[in-house]
């Protein structure tokens, strides 16, 4: 055991830091920047005083997409809420034995992304514990299935709707002090053992359907189970769908121009030192990220393909890259602005940073976001109509967030196969919300595994050619990536 304890030592001084270690740090650091963010808002916004109640409204309000959190608790607690969120999923990470992989890093970003808009730390621990009792009864690994629990958290939705309107006619309004009923909490923890149970059987299956084209598996999956449980409580029972709550904050109207600022500087400091730390680690050069850009991202772990650093590069620039896009949309169109949903949604384009996202095979998806406004604003010219959208309206901006996920199309087909797909991501968004309800916070993965399963089929069948060699080269690649894996278990 000493021996251990030495080489872990000798590896942080080398510099040299496992692949279980890096996930862990980085997600570590951005948790502490998210307490430092809550800290510094709570001064900048003379919150210091409303901190506590605005995370007391948070966590006791139905929040079905979309609920903006700056809106219902402040700038500061929503940050407060995110770091809480993100400090239960590093402690995990952190304390439970084996090591650790890149899709917990994915899952923790996903976590953090919706505390922003729709999750909770009460609404979370049901979905987040669940998926534990089936390990234990299988008899499973939960080190290696942590990204199940934090997956499950997108139906935290649900758990407030059980219990603080479903059962108490709360549908139009936020109250100050909830009311919580017995059968709302035994509604609350029957769904959450339920989806417990359900999402580890209908995960590997949802990569079957989409073929590993859609990177946010889950939200497919996820989609389709929503849907069900949403009918059944809603439609089947006849109860009063869900609404998004209102909520007059007077210092989010007053301040809205001030929260741009506040959420730029945040991303640009998190993303810039990232990069930078990459530069350093790389020699102070970027040798090597071209052959990362190269990747199709498709079957891809960037930590087991290339180095540490080129992998934190790749997140610098590459969030970077999204930042730059969001602040575009903005400046060329009226929409939201920096909501706290913009500012969630910025996490979750990171979820597969380490796992198949890049700048190049995700500008071709951005690039069709844009295009479909182009054709918006011609038809718009023309014929006098207003659609009634525009390219930084909430619904826009998610999607493109996950749209991102079906970037191993661009990797695999082309660049005009990637702003096909962001064209088809663009048209289906606005719906697709509708099916559950607004209360499976994966909707934007949802939209997108939809979008692979129109677009797919046709690219294989127009190009048949690419597409055999393309899956050659992607299952020599996963068996590459899993003979590495297999090594570096043998060797810890």
């Amino acid at each position: 055991m000493p021996e251990t304890k030495l080489t872990n030592l000798e590896k942080i001084r080398n510099h040299e830091l496992s692949d279980s270690a890096m996930v862990d740090l980085i997600a570590i650091y951005i948790t502490l920047m998210m307490y430092a963010a809550s800290f510094i808002a709570a001064h900048y916004m003379s919150e210091w005083g409303t901190v506590l109640d605005g995370w007391h409204r948070i966590i006791t309000n139905p929040c079905p997409l979309v609920t903006d959190y700056y809106m219902l608790g402040g700038l500061s607690a929503t940050f407060l809420n995110a770091a809480l969120c993100g400090t239960v999923c590093v402690t995990f990470m952190v304390c439970l034995k084996g090591r650790e992989r890149p899709n917990a890093l994915a899952g923790y970003f996903l976590v953090i992304a919706h505390c922003f808009y729709g999750l909770n730390l009460l609404n979370m621990l049901p979905c987040f514990l669940a998926p534990m009792l089936y390990f234990r009864v299988k008899k499973l690994n939960v080190n290696d299935n942590l990204h199940v629990c934090m997956f499950a958290t997108c139906f935290g939705p649900f758990i407030s709707e059980f219990l603080f309107r479903y059962t108490t006619g709360n549908f139009f309004y936020i109250k100050d002090e909830p009311d919580v009923t017995l059968l709302g909490v035994m509604l609350a923890i029957g769904f959450a053992l339920v989806i417990g149970f359900v999402i580890p059987a209908i995960l590997p299956g949802a990569k079957a359907w989409h073929k590993g084209f859609n990177l946010f598996n889950g939200g497919l999956a996820f989609g389709i189970f929503g849907f069900f449980a949403y009918n059944l409580f809603y439609t089947t029972f006849g109860f009063e769908r869900p609404a998004v709550l209102t909520y007059s904050n007077r210092i989010y109207n007053s301040f809205n121009n001030s929260y741009t600022l506040f959420v730029n500087v945040f991303f640009f400091i998190l993303f810039g030192s990232l990069l930078l730390l990459g530069f350093i680690r790389n020699n102070f050069s970027l040798k090597g990220y071209d052959r990362l850009l190269d990747d199709t991202g498709h079957l891809s772990s960037f930590l087991a393909e290339f180095s540490k650093p080129l992998c934190l590069i790749n997140m610098g620039f590459y969030g970077i890259m999204f930042l730059v896009y969001v602040n575009l949309v903005m400046s060329i169109s009226e929409g939201v602005g920096f909501t706290g949903p913009t500012t969630g949604v910025i996490f979750a384009a990171m979820t597969f940073s380490l796992l198949g996202q890049h700048p190049r095979n995700v500008a071709p998806i951005l690039f069709g976001f844009l295009g479909l406004y182009g054709l918006n604003i011609a038809i718009r010219y023309f014929t006098g109509v207003d659609p009634g959208w525009t390219i930084s309206s909430q619904s826009y901006i998610n999607a493109a967030a996950f749209a991102t996920g079906v970037c191993p199309i661009t990797g695999r087909y082309g660049y005009r196969a990637g702003f096909a797909a962001g064209v088809i991501d663009a048209i289906l968004c606005r719906s697709t919300s509708t099916l559950h309800g607004g209360l499976v916070l994966y909707n934007g993965g949802f939209t997108a595994g939809l979008t692979v399963l129109i677009l797919l089929p046709i690219l294989e069948h127009y190009v048949t050619e690419k597409n055999i060699s393309n899956k050659q080269v992607g299952m020599e690649k996963f068996i590459v990536v899993e003979e590495r894996r297999q090594k570096k278990k043998k060797q810890s």
